[in-house]
């Protein structure tokens, strides 16, 4: 896996470590560092999800109904709070994934116009 200094790390795009968040969590329940850890290595360590950032997005998704939360045991057998989608998490992550690729095909678009046809 590549290995990216601090400045070489990306700046998230505002409303896009929700989406991150929960598609990490498509593929079952984790616990808070496990969603940061899986969105690191999943992005070549890349995108570093900071605690500061990363905890109180996940509270604002199980208020707004996207993810249920619950006491667990990790793996190193520490008591801990474990995260899963919901349904209308589920149906929100189809949403953010569509909006998405708008984005990208916009901002590609941008960068990358079309040349201009000759009348």
């Amino acid at each position: 896996m590549a290995q990216a200094s601090d400045d070489q790390s990306l700046d998230l795009l505002r409303g896009t470590l929700d989406m991150l968040i929960l598609r990490t969590l498509q593929w079952g329940p984790q616990h808070g560092h496990g969603i940061g850890q899986a969105i690191r290595q999943q992005s070549d360590d890349l995108l570093k999800v900071e605690t500061g950032s990363l905890y109180p997005a996940l509270h604002r998704l199980v208020k707004r109904a996207w993810l249920k939360a619950e006491w667990g045991v990790s793996e190193g057998n520490q008591k801990a709070k474990f995260y899963r989608l919901t349904p209308t998490g589920k149906a929100q992550l189809l949403r953010e994934r569509d909006r998405w690729s708008q984005m990208v095909d916009a901002i590609g678009r941008v960068m990358d116009p079309a040349p201009a046809s000759k009348e």
